[in-house]
């Protein structure tokens, strides 16, 4: 079996990456059959991710630069939650590593799910998963330590 594979792609040196460039999605493969003189081709399909908005879309963009600044909110909540904890950090916690998770795995799925019964189901699934996950820290908040105090018992031994 020989693959055809350009020694461009390989070393490319354009503006854009090696790895989103539109050849690498569906690449022809050279396959020698033994009952034929001639090799035939055969092409794999890839699924790439599906646009939710559309192209050049503001909502987009916002939601990228919002995912980015919770994730630097996150960075600075550790060390304020360690030395400075109270309720307000411990529920801020909660909201923040929530939304963080729920639009971490929702990328997953917007990769990886396909067929729109499967999607429904997958988002529907996410949606229960991240409402349970903020009931169960807001529960823990109340009626225990707090994550903040948590965190420091385990530090701590």
């Amino acid at each position: 079996m020989a693959a055809i594979v350009r020694l461009s792609s390989a070393c490319h040196r354009g503006v854009k990456p090696l790895f989103y460039r539109s050849t690498l999605l569906a690449r022809p493969l050279v396959v020698p059959n033994k009952d034929q003189e001639r090799p035939y081709l055969l092409t794999a399909r890839i699924h790439a991710s599906q646009a939710l908005y559309g192209s050049g879309s503001k909502a987009a963009s916002l939601h990228w630069t919002g995912e980015r600044v919770l994730s630097i909110i996150l960075l600075a909540m550790g060390p304020v939650a360690y030395f400075y904890p109270s309720p307000a950090i411990d529920y801020s916690l909660a909201a923040a590593v929530t939304l963080h998770g729920h639009w971490g795995i929702g990328q997953v799925l917007t990769d990886y799910v396909h067929g729109e019964t499967k999607i429904k189901t997958a988002n529907a699934a996410l949606f229960l998963l991240s409402t349970v996950t903020f009931a169960g820290l807001c529960y823990f908040n109340y009626n225990d330590v707090g994550i903040c105090k948590a965190i420091a018992l385990l530090w701590s031994k």
